[in-house]
């Protein structure tokens, strides 16, 4: 059974496992030595070892072997194949899963990997900078102190909360793909500024503060989004005037249904892989 100082290891540790292990040792939540990294290429796991002075591997079994804690940084495709091996299987037993895998729901995980304790996290990109946002779910069986020991790991990188599977689809798509869709509009604010005479530097930096600033009071006061427009929006002011030709371009609805189509993407990604050789790590 996980505890709170179980080793953990990282499969396929690209952008994201290696965010997570430097959250982990920036925060120090755990050393090294509690950390075990695969990629498939040498270059990626000499950098591993020597930036972080983790414990990179090519093996994934000799790295699931030497953790409680074993995170499935893998697309969907390369888990779902990793788990059709059944001496990954076998060597899984009695550990923790986390996968990342979007569009991979806990029931095929639990099919896969029944003696198990399973959970799926999503987290984004902005757990790099340490400002993530992780949601996490479990299968049934999953105890609330591995569950805790899951939380701690990504909560070194940012926020962590807990819903149920059936919402992960949407939490990928708002959650995973979000960032995205706010890159977009803080581009798009950018150039309204450098229309108006604004060097190109500034304007990003200020528009991304904009962002931050603004997420920062949503979270800090649990004030309703709309309830902090108002506060900024004055009667003849030129935040209503900007505001009306947001809503001319339907912003709202474009926003939203950019969620829903992303969700309903994100629902198909999990489809079982053909037949044929394993591609156990990325």
């Amino acid at each position: 059974m996980a505890h709170a100082q179980s080793p953990i290891a990282i499969l396929g540790c690209g952008t994201m496992g290696e965010a997570i292990v430097a959250g982990l040792l920036a925060s120090g939540a755990r050393p090294p030595a509690d950390l075990l990294a695969t990629s498939r290429r040498e270059a990626r796991r000499e950098s591993l070892a020597t930036t972080y002075g983790v414990q990179a591997l090519e093996d994934n079994r000799a790295a699931i072997d030497g953790a409680e804690i074993v995170l499935l940084c893998l697309k969907p495709k390369g888990a779902l194949e990793l788990l059709s091996d059944p001496a990954i299987v076998t060597a899984l037993e009695g550990k923790v899963i986390v996968s990342i895998a979007a569009g991979v729901p806990l029931a095929r995980l639990r099919e896969r990997c029944p003696a198990s304790a399973c959970v799926r996290a999503m987290p984004n990109t902005p757990c790099t900078a340490g400002k993530g946002m992780t949601v996490l779910a479990r299968a049934p069986g999953v105890s609330d102190a591995q569950l805790e020991s899951v939380r701690d790991i990504f909560c070194a990188v940012g926020r962590c909360i807990e819903l149920d599977d059936a919402h992960m689809d949407a939490v990928t798509a708002l959650n995973g793909s979000g960032p995205g869709f706010v890159y977009v509009m803080i581009e798009a604010l950018t150039d309204g500024g450098v229309m108006m005479g604004l060097p190109r530097d500034r304007a990003v930096e200020i528009a991304a503060s904009v962002f931050e600033g603004a997420a920062s009071m949503v979270l800090a006061s649990g004030a309703h989004p709309a309830a902090l427009k108002d506060d900024v929006t004055t009667p003849a002011g030129c935040t209503i005037a900007g505001l009306l030709t947001m809503e001319d371009g339907r912003i709202r609805s474009v926003l939203a249904r950019a969620v829903q189509e992303a969700a309903a993407v994100a629902s198909r990604l999990g489809g079982d892989p053909p037949l044929g050789p394993s591609d156990q790590s990325a």
